[in-house]
């Protein structure tokens, strides 16, 4: 095929500083791949943002597009079972990490790791979800197997963040009752308007307590934030019941005892959507665009283009976004 010329977001290392620009790129040096996508749409999620600052333990080598998320419509296919002009879904898997990702107006990957857009979503539905909306969907996937709405409230961390917000809006959508952990109070009005019935400070969950159990309130919890919160609340689950844990913002230590596990039955669920096997994510995306997708799905996030991306990648980082940020990559 004919090279093509795209913009897309490069970061480089220079004397041990990582700088983004906005270049001109070619889809001859994109990697080899059977499926090649001309994005329309990508969204920003925390992993990005470690992308984009040089966190080696997420992006190995630079110059690097970042981009853990991209939708858009296949210009070639050396797959049978996508063509010229599907509309398709790429998430996860090494896209953006140390694979170009959704940042370039092209991307070139492997058949396996693409989805084909299900009826229901827009290519912009599907990147106001992305991998944060599709964490969001496996963790209420694991934790409804075991805690059913009639059984108590759910708590959620990170409850403005992407995986929290969105999780928010899929658990108030299938019935459940959910109470939210936030620090930031500015945010309170958003989080009612997704349904939550309860708001708790995060400061309640980080503070100390050398009890291996407390007082048995919730019935299940969707943590995004890990550390002393995902401790905190493994020690108020009520007995059998279920938490599911997928972040590490506050920390990768996790210091607890086998008590709520053993003597309340409690289980606790690690959710990984990077790795998700091909053969479910088609599945997941359908119970996403039908009987899942949230009703208040344009209420989540704030779109921006390329060229705004530098400063929103900053505010991440600092913890003062909210909901779902996407890129519309078509908008240069």
């Amino acid at each position: 095929m004919e090279n093509i010329n795209y913009k897309g977001l490069v970061v480089t290392e220079h004397e041990g500083e990582f700088i983004q620009t906005i270049q001109s790129l070619s889809t001859d040096d994109l990697p080899a791949g059977e499926v090649l996508v001309q994005v329309h749409y990508s969204s920003l999620n925390y992993k990005d943002a470690l992308s984009a600052t040089g966190n080696k333990g997420v992006t190995k080598n630079y110059p690097h597009t970042p981009g853990i998320d991209a939708a858009g419509i296949i210009v070639q296919s050396e797959n049978d079972y996508f063509r010229q002009g599907d509309k398709v879904i790429v998430t996860g898997f090494d896209l953006g990490m140390n694979t170009p990702g959704g940042f370039g107006q092209y991307i070139r990957v492997p058949a396996q790791w693409v989805v084909k857009l299900p009826d229901g979503l827009t290519l912009k539905d599907s990147m106001i979800l992305g991998t944060a909306g599709f964490t969001a969907g496996i963790s209420v996937l694991r934790l409804s197997e075991l805690v059913k709405p009639e059984d108590g409230k759910i708590l959620v961390s990170g409850a403005t963040g992407g995986v929290g917000s969105v999780s928010l809006a899929l658990l108030v959508k299938l019935g459940y009752q959910t109470v939210s952990i936030t620090g930031k109070e500015s945010e309170h009005d958003f989080l009612r308007c997704l349904g939550t019935s309860e708001i708790i400070s995060r400061d309640a969950f980080l503070i100390p307590d050398k009890r291996p159990l407390l007082s048995a309130q919730y019935a299940g919890a969707i943590d995004t934030v890990g550390g002393p919160v995902l401790e905190n609340i493994l020690k108020v689950l009520k007995p059998t019941g279920a938490a599911t844990t997928c972040g590490s913002v506050s920390s990768i230590q996790l210091n607890t005892t086998v008590f709520p596990f053993i003597l309340r039955g409690n289980t606790l669920i690690g959710i990984s959507a990077q790795n998700y096997p091909s053969t479910k994510r088609a599945s997941l995306w359908n119970k996403l665009a039908t009987d899942w997708k949230p009703d208040n799905l344009t209420d989540l996030f704030t779109e921006i283009n390329l060229h705004e991306l530098k400063k929103h990648i900053a505010l991440i980082l600092d913890g003062k976004l909210k909901g779902r940020t996407i890129v519309n990559m078509k908008d240069e």
